[in-house]
């Protein structure tokens, strides 16, 4: 059976019987954000305690550092409701924080040595110390600081309606093996084309000196305490952070699920020398890393999109893709944006909608090795460079401006954008694709290049710009809950306090059988 043309699925979504399918696009928000002092310090203190636990709430927790928040909404069908829940968090947050800051950058605050970040403490549970000895793994082989970093994951998933019309299109029913293959085939297009959504939205083109202290770097010194690169747009997705990278060599292929959960369960064996070396244990004999493998869990595998699915309880990530595929993906290559309260806002929400349903939609080959090193080439170059006046991309033609490829991108997904405002009464997502045509005609008016066009003119450091945001941001989010909404929050905190307890109480197992009967799933 041939595959369903572009052309043809788009005239097939613009028919008034499927044309509110894609008003039914789910999408659900993970944001990070440093606790900081007021002064800009990473913060020292622990998880707020008004904020329940780390570990078990749903809404609220921590990621790498006790004071890294990351903030998860529920699945929406709307980015207005995404938006307005992640609102209600961090308002909710910050009545708990007693005057810290959420720091509103990628590239972390003020640091006094790696030693300043506090690791996440999940509690006594089994669970709760795997975390734990997860995040000690990656301080050891890693180092503390590149685990500072915030981003924003956005997660997308299809609506089911919208998989059985495609399936039916092909003569298929909308089963494991097909919902995989449609997602695969969107991850592929967003791997060609992702360096897209760093030129447009990436937002961070410089860093306090404090993230690199000590360490080799190839960024310019812009003012005393600010490093940068001149035409960068996001450094946040560069190399800073990945020194003495054991994964540098790790190709994990999406052309199809079953090479995918072969080739990083496969990075999920192999012994790495120089993790050996620092041994699963210290000589105190508390807990270094979970193992000495390339991976000490899935997790551990950075990459930009990630195909996902809510496992079964006990169930490992891999094991969930293997039982019954592909759910949703995780975008992970979205900076946070210091001019916006919540970091993202709902026009750059509905660009994604646009652009990852257009990836799952459109033509997408297997990507060959040659192709493979294109892309990361292409993603190279518009992190550090992508702002650079005629810069140009790989093509399987030869060299292309990226004015060029990004403008064909918009024209290509515009019909697309038009049939989803068709759907939704409006004209957000046609606008919201004219917006983004505005910056590849003219760089100024990226994020990137708007943060150092304030950081050169006005002769302040990029701490000072960031804590600047912070101040205004709190003062935006400063609004008062009302009695009812406050209450409910309250309650979740005090929820997910218990359940904790409830999680110690229960283990019966000591932490070492806990971990071996882990690792063997």
């Amino acid at each position: 059976m041939l595959l369903a043309t572009y052309d043809h699925l788009l005239t097939l979504l613009s028919d008034d019987r499927h044309l509110p399918l894609l008003r039914s696009l789910q999408r659900g928000l993970e944001k990070e954000g440093l606790r900081c002092d007021p002064q800009g310090h990473i913060a020292q203190t622990p998880h707020p305690k008004g904020l329940g636990s780390a570990l078990t709430h749903p809404a609220i927790t921590t990621d790498y550092s006790e004071a890294l928040l990351e903030f998860i909404t529920p699945v929406f069908s709307s980015a207005h409701e995404a938006s307005a829940f992640l609102e209600i968090a961090h308002r909710f947050a910050y009545q708990q924080m007693n005057g810290e800051l959420i720091w509103p950058a990628s590239m972390p605050c003020i640091l006094n040595g790696e030693m300043s970040i506090p690791i996440a403490d999940y509690g006594d549970s089994n669970l709760g110390k795997l975390k734990h000895v997860y995040r000690h793994g990656l301080w050891h082989r890693y180092g503390r600081t590149m685990q500072a970093i915030s981003g924003i994951h956005y997660n997308f998933s299809l609506p089911d309606g919208l998989l059985e019309l495609l399936a039916a299109e092909e003569g298929r029913t909308a089963d494991k093996d097909f919902v995989s293959e449609r997602y695969l085939r969107l991850i592929r297009n967003f791997r060609r084309h992702g360096w897209l959504l760093m030129y447009l939205f990436g937002a961070s083109p410089a860093v306090c000196k404090t993230f690199l202290a000590g360490r080799d770097h190839k960024l310019d010194t812009l003012h005393q305490h600010t490093l940068y690169a001149p035409y960068a747009t996001s450094l946040r997705m560069s190399d800073l952070g990945y020194q003495n990278n054991a994964q540098s060599g790790l190709k994990v292929c999406h052309n199809t699920l079953d090479s995918y959960i072969n080739t990083l369960s496969e990075a999920l064996t192999i012994p790495v020398a120089e993790y050996e070396a620092i041994g699963v244990r210290g000589d105190d004999g508390e807990y270094r890393q979970l193992n000495t493998n390339m991976l000490q869990i899935e997790n551990e595998y950075y990459s930009n999109i990630r195909p996902k699915r809510v496992g079964l309880p006990g169930e490992k990530p891999l094991q969930a893709l293997d039982r019954a595929g592909i759910q949703y993906i995780e975008v992970r290559s979205t900076d946070v944006n210091p001019f916006l309260p919540l970091g993202i806002d709902v026009p750059q929400m509905q660009f994604l909608d646009v652009f990852l349903t257009w990836c799952a939609l459109t033509d997408s080959p297997e990507i060959s090795d040659d192709e493979y090193e294109r892309i990361q080439t292409n993603f190279s170059r518009t992190v550090y460079e992508g702002r650079r006046p005629g810069l140009t991309l790989q093509t399987s033609s030869g060299e292309v401006s990226l004015q060029r490829l990004g403008m064909d991108l918009l024209d290509a997904m515009s019909e697309l954008a038009r049939t989803m405002d068709r759907a939704h009464g409006q004209c957000f997502h046609l606008d919201t694709l004219n917006q983004q045509r505005l910056k590849l005609a003219d760089s100024a008016l990226t994020p990137s290049a708007k943060i150092l066009r304030i950081i050169e003119e006005d002769g302040i450091e990029f701490a000072t710009l960031t804590l600047q945001q912070a101040l205004e941001h709190r003062r935006t989010l400063s609004e008062a809950l009302s009695p009812t909404v406050l209450e409910q929050w309250k309650k979740a905190a005090s929820d997910s306090l218990q359940e904790q307890a409830d999680m110690e109480a229960a283990d019966t197992l000591s932490f070492d059988e806990y971990l071996q009967n882990y690792l063997k799933r």
